[in-house]
């Protein structure tokens, strides 16, 4: 007769516990858009200088220097396309300060221990931020209409403008994000960051790419800003843009490959491998 032996288990012995699953589909990426979603509700002075400083460089550049520019009063036609990519730069490059505070925190490593893809912290941090430009975005059309503003856009031209936009925020806001993770800290971002804010400044957003230096013309001519600008020009005002909007997209993808794979890589680099 064979009698069964069993071990018996250490006094203070606990069972092996059972991993959590991962979540699937984009949970994830839900949660962490509302978190940011709320940081961005909750940093209220951020949001309104994103809104504000733009609003107010088009105020400014209507009312002081553009009888100086166009005597006509017709300057803010031209400028407004021109804010428009001032207003999602500013917007965006909020995104770098909160990347770069959540590797300092240390919240990051918290997050490894959960049941869920680490990219979808910055992914949350991209699709917040652009959903709040969109909406500075559509703010700054308004107050450009307040204030002599009068597109020609047709019913198509405003759905293809939406797209473009969407895709260069969504394409800057990565890029902010890329640089919030090489960044040593939330100054550093804010710091690196201010240097992509001056692109629009070199480009035709405010002035005709003629009317510049000619040693200037060629870089302002063939940046990125100029293409995206004056294809938003064209769907607004009806103006020929010629081949920029092909250049446009192509520059939107070329900024959002670049972005995402270098994010990935400081990611990976910084935060481990999942």
């Amino acid at each position: 007769m064979n009698t069964a032996v069993t071990t018996p288990m250490p006094p203070h012995a606990s069972p092996t516990p059972t991993p959590r699953p991962r979540l699937r589909g984009l949970t994830a990426e839900a949660v962490f858009v509302g978190r940011s979603l709320r940081h961005s509700l909750r940093d209220s002075e951020s949001l309104l200088m994103a809104i504000m400083l733009p609003v107010m460089l088009m105020l400014m550049f209507t009312w002081v220097f553009g009888g100086a520019i166009d005597p006509s009063g017709a300057y803010v036609d031209y400028v407004v396309p021109g804010i428009i990519l001032t207003c999602a730069g500013f917007g965006a490059s909020s995104t770098a300060v909160y990347v770069a505070n959540d590797m300092r925190s240390g919240i990051i490593d918290r997050f490894r221990t959960m049941p869920l893809r680490a990219g979808a912290v910055l992914t949350g941090h991209v699709v917040a931020s652009v959903l709040r430009n969109l909406v500075a975005t559509a703010i700054v059309i308004g107050v450009g209409v307040l204030v002599g503003f009068r597109p020609t856009a047709s019913p198509g031209d405003w759905i293809a403008l939406g797209g473009l936009i969407t895709l260069y925020i969504l394409a800057i806001t990565y890029l902010f994000a890329a640089i919030g993770l090489a960044a040593g800290s939330p100054e550093g971002a804010n710091g690196y960051g201010f240097v992509l804010l001056f692109l629009p400044y070199l480009s035709s957003a405010f002035v005709p790419v003629a009317s510049m230096p000619e040693w200037l013309q060629p870089v302002a001519a063939h940046q990125p800003i100029t293409p995206i600008v004056e294809t938003i020009r064209s769907l607004l005002l009806g103006t020929d843009a010629g081949t920029q909007p092909w250049w446009a997209v192509l520059w939107c993808v070329v900024i959002l490959g670049v972005a995402v794979v270098w994010g990935a890589w400081l990611f990976r680099r910084k935060a481990g491998r999942r």
